[in-house]
């Protein structure tokens, strides 16, 4: 197996290195998020271990731009910090999985060697439906290079209709994945919310993206 590590604390990736090299893997170390750039761009590697907090440019954007080259590699993300938005923000932004240090380093490889056995695919860090797309990472809505200005819930109402393209999302399934299945406020909220993006993202463009199931719920199509 042949790996990529991008940490800056020296000591720390020396020992990665090692104890990786000890296993029989091939073993670049890169110190900073350019230089991992650099050496993801320059050679073909099973997997990536990359750091959160790195100089130059930090792990959230070496992983951004590897996945926009469409450089698939899978990412081992390491982070010192244990918030939920942290783990999240890294996996939007196309890290495959992640460990919290202090960490143990038979987990790591482990970790390791379950991502190195999966089949490479594509995983796009943006959502594109037609001329609309969606990026979770920068919580960015943008149509025919025009931003849209949306709201936390409408961009939530939004990304789960894109990620479903093509097929039919209840009212209920839109309600449980927005609001939680135990929301008691107004049954017609999905139908208020519906109404405001179609306001945004559709009719200025003259367009329709999310259309209406008749008694069914409402699906985005790529073209209409």
């Amino acid at each position: 197996m042949r790996v990529l590590v991008v940490e800056d604390e020296t000591r720390l990736a020396a020992a990665l290195a090692d104890g990786l090299r000890r296993e029989g893997h091939s073993v670049d170390v890169a110190a900073d998020g350019a230089e991992g750039v650099w050496f993801a761009e320059e050679n073909t590697y099973d997997v990536i271990v990359l750091d959160l907090m790195l100089p130059v440019i930090d792990g959230y954007e070496v992983c951004r731009r590897l996945r926009e080259q469409r450089n698939w590699t899978p990412v081992l993300m390491l982070t010192a910090r244990d918030a939920d938005r942290d783990m999240v923000t890294g996996l939007d932004a196309g890290a495959d999985d992640y460990v919290t240090k202090p960490f143990s380093f038979e987990v790591l490889l482990a970790r390791l060697r379950s991502l190195a056995r999966r089949q490479v695919a594509e995983r796009p860090t943006t959502v594109v439906v037609g001329d609309l797309e969606l990026d979770p990472a920068t919580r960015q809505v943008t149509r025919r290079g025009q931003a849209l200005d949306v709201t936390a819930r409408e961009f939530a109402v939004l990304e789960h209709l894109m990620r479903n393209c093509g097929r039919v999302v209840t009212k209920a399934q839109l309600m449980g994945a927005v609001w939680g299945f135990d929301f008691d406020g107004d049954p017609n909220i999905v139908e208020v919310y519906v109404g405001r993006l179609r306001r945004k993202v559709d009719k200025p463009f003259d367009t329709e993206t999310i259309e209406t199931v008749r008694g069914g719920g409402y699906r985005a199509r790529a073209e209409r």
